[in-house]
């Protein structure tokens, strides 16, 4: 029953996101590897508050307001190749979650 390993990347640079995507694309295709997206998600904004004293009264600056992209890709079994990925080194910035599931053939 074959392993998949499903990543979630997100940043808020899209283009260190979208380049570490295309790397693994790219090593994914060159080695054979069964390979589900990029699926890019929504975008969504994160609002950060701004003081303008280390105290948490008093006056604010506006709220720090930044843009987050999400891209998901799956990987189909070739488990070594999948812990290589989700084991690796990524640009500051750019996060990875792995989720894993085994998948079950009809019938069994």
């Amino acid at each position: 029953m074959p392993f998949v390993t499903t990543l979630e990347l997100t940043s808020g640079d899209r283009g260190a996101l979208d380049r570490v995507v295309e790397d693994i694309k790219e090593s994914a295709s060159r080695k054979g590897v069964e390979f589900g997206g990029p699926h890019p998600g929504q975008p969504h904004e994160q609002h950060a508050p701004q003081s303008k004293r280390l105290s948490a009264t008093g006056d604010r600056f506006a709220d720090w307001t930044y843009t987050v992209y999400s891209r998901t890709i799956e990987i189909v079994g070739h488990d070594e190749f999948a812990r290589s990925v989700a084991g690796g080194a990524f640009p500051a910035g750019v996060h990875v979650e792995v989720e894993i599931d085994q998948v079950r053939q009809a019938g069994h």
